[in-house]
């Protein structure tokens, strides 16, 4: 069970936990469709401190708790808090536990959201830690998979771009190792998946590695394109020599099994065409709109 626990890695979460979360996320789309004020957290307040730009996850965690009944606090601009002070991380989250009952944070620093659940006495939520892991992203991934093809067991699943700093990648690979399916990375050679990921995968979950998109288009049902992180790369000739290495247009839509879908963690720069946006096929918006239930989900269940 989740309640009052942190979720700082999708370690932190069960195959048991998920079918929960998933079960709860329906029952929180439905009564958003109904648009009925809930009070479901009435009372409760969530801290959400946000070391690096976000948009659609922040968003969400806001909205989730809102549309929950409860409230937010925020520092989303560093620049004007005591961090840019020198406060340091143990500190800026000891204060805000004590002004709040669940802590949602994103920080540049790998390791920084587990650093923090342990100076905090309330859960701490991971919202992306560098390039390390972004839980609750993969938990509506896997919630979008499950509600667009009707079963996650037996996908055939394609992680296609910026394996190496792609923390959303790092995360999923992880929880869909719990699950039976077939995956294929393809990337170029400098952003393969880190080994200390795959070092982690179950004895016996195999994933294919390839360099080719065109070798995946026909027998894939899940697409997860992700995109090249610039921010991540301290070379930039580095960065440069593999923007733009893959490019999901409408002749690579055309290729695609005819029920496929393209997944995305957004935002997207050129490596899914304008156009393909208009494709059933194009998933992404439908996944990052599940961000609210999903977090609704997530929040309630942590929450009691």
């Amino acid at each position: 069970m989740l309640k009052n626990r942190s979720v700082v890695s999708i370690d932190d979460v069960s195959k048991e936990d998920m079918s929960e979360i998933f079960e709860t996320s329906d029952e929180m789309s439905r009564l958003l469709e109904q648009q009925k004020p809930l009070r479901l957290m009435e009372g409760k307040i969530m801290a959400t401190l946000f070391y690096e730009p976000s948009t659609r996850t922040r968003l969400s965690f806001e909205s989730a708790m809102n549309r929950l009944g409860g409230s937010v606090i925020t520092v989303s601009d560093t620049g004007s808090s005591s961090i840019a002070k020198g406060e340091t991380l143990a500190d800026t989250i000891r204060m805000a536990e004590s002004y709040s009952d669940i802590i949602v944070i994103r920080h540049p620093m790998e390791g920084a959201a587990r650093l923090a659940s342990r100076f905090s006495s309330k859960p701490v939520v991971n919202a992306g830690d560098g390039s390390g892991q972004h839980p609750t992203q993969t938990l509506m991934d896997l919630y979008t998979m499950k509600k667009e093809k009707g079963e996650i067991d037996g996908l055939n699943i394609a992680m296609i771009g910026d394996l190496r700093y792609g923390r959303t990648v790092h995360s999923l690979i992880l929880a869909l190792s719990k699950f039976q399916v077939s995956i294929t990375l393809v990337s170029p050679q400098i952003l393969r998946i880190p080994e200390h990921i795959l070092a982690r995968l179950p004895r016996g979950f195999e994933v294919n590695v390839t360099d080719s998109l065109s070798e995946v288009l026909k027998k894939t049902d899940v697409f997860y394109v992700t995109r090249i992180q610039k921010e991540r790369f301290t070379d930039l000739n580095e960065y440069q020599s593999v923007i733009g290495s893959y490019s999901v247009d409408e002749k690579a839509v055309a290729e695609m099994k005819e029920d496929a879908i393209i997944m995305h963690p957004l935002p997207r720069i050129d490596e899914i065409a304008s156009e393909v946006d208009y494709s059933k096929k194009a998933a992404y918006f439908r996944q990052a709109a599940n961000g609210v239930p999903v977090r609704m989900a997530l929040v309630s269940t942590i929450l009691g």
